[in-house]
Order: structure tokens, then sequence, then C-alpha cells
């Protein structure tokens, strides 16, 4: 699974950019000013950093700097929206810049992009032993035949895998899948996912877990 740093001093934003990659398969890890964002580039690896250019602390030009060190390629998500801002800051080495406000759906498109370019793409979850999911094509694959989800079926399985051997609240799961305020109806979460289950054959590996939620063993 891919890993992403995302340096953001904007929680809204930097949670609403998690939620979208994290839905898309990749693992996310979020950094609200340029110094922790240097700390966390120097002690773990990333295949991709996502870099607001006005950050506190170190700010994303400098930053661009280091990533380029250790070979991280970078996209600038910036408020400087100007063209002499674009190229400086594409003439300065990043792969790619999106000025704010831009659309999620692009930005994973961007993301996808950069990362298949450097050779670092990795678009498939697995469940051992039969089961494929391609989050970006949202298709599953169960002994390499397609597998006719739903819309939320699908969130659903993707939700799991991206949390095997997890117990997830059905709080959780509503408020992640659904995107509304879980109000204390579990029939839809229950239902949903026993429809799932059965078309994937999940029942010995997706279980319940006595008046808190699912969890997904493997």
């Amino acid at each position: 699974m891919n890993r992403i740093l995302i340096a953001e001093d904007d929680a809204s934003i930097a949670n609403l950019i998690r939620t979208v990659l994290v839905d898309a398969g990749y693992r996310c890890t979020w950094a609200p000013d340029g110094e922790q964002a240097a700390d966390l580039l120097e002690k773990e690896s990333f295949d991709l950093a996502l870099l607001d250019i006005m950050l506190p602390g170190v700010n994303g030009y400098d930053l661009l700097e280091y990533c380029k060190s250790l070979e991280v390629p970078v996209i600038f998500l910036t408020a400087l929206g100007g063209v002499e801002d674009r190229v400086r800051g594409l003439r300065s080495g990043a792969e790619d810049y999106l000025p704010k406000p831009f659309a999620l759906p692009e930005l994973l498109a961007r993301v996808e992009t950069v990362l298949r370019r450097w050779g670092k793409a990795e678009r498939l979850l697995t469940l051992e032993p039969d089961i494929e999911i391609d989050p970006a094509a949202r298709i599953v694959r169960k002994n390499g035949s397609p597998v006719a989800l739903t819309a939320k079926e699908f969130d659903l399985l993707l939700l799991f895998a991206q949390n095997r051997n997890i117990v997830l609240c059905r709080d959780r799961i509503y408020e992640r899948v659904w995107n509304e305020e879980y109000l204390g109806d579990s029939r839809t979460v229950d239902l949903h996912i026993q429809r799932m289950r059965k078309k994937l054959g999940l029942e010995d590996r997706l279980t319940a877990v006595y008046k808190v939620g699912y969890r997904l063993e493997g």
C-alpha cells in the first residue's frame, strides 16, 4: 500500500484529502507544519508528498529540496495559483502543482499519475487467497471473475480491507460509508454487510462482534 505524506496546516482540508486517499487504498500521514513534515520524512518512508507551500516553520519549497534528496516525488497543493507561482513550483522540481480550491477526484487522478510515473503505483488490494480489489476502477474479482457489488457494498469491502483484524463499530462504519451522522439504526449497516458478505463468500472471515460491530479476519 502506497504511503503518502500530507503537509497541510488547515486541518479541515487535510482531513478531506486524507479521507479520499484512504478510501482509494492509500495509507496517509498528516503533518500540520513544515517541521513535523521534515521529521516524518527523516524517520519514515513515503512514496509521495503532498505539500502546501505556505506552511508554518519550514515552507514547502524547503521541504521540496529535502524530498528530492530522498527521492520522494512532490505535488504542491497551495493557494498560490498565479502563473509565476506554478512555473516556480514546477521548475523547482515538483512533479505537479494544484492550486486551491481543487476537486478531490482531480487530486486523486494526479496522485495516481505521479505514482505511475515513478513506478510506485500499487493498484490492487488482496484478501487472500481469492479476492482482488481495484480501488481506482472500483472492481472486485473473486478467483479472477468480477463480482457485481453496489456502490455501498464496494465501499464497505474497501473499508474492511483497509482495517483487517480491527473491530469496526457500526457508528464508524455508517459515518465512513454513508457520510452521515449515525443515529443508532444498525439495520442499514447490517443488511448491506450481509449482502456483500454473501456475494463474496466472506461469511467465515467477516464476522459480527456482539453488540459492537464487525471484524474482517486475515
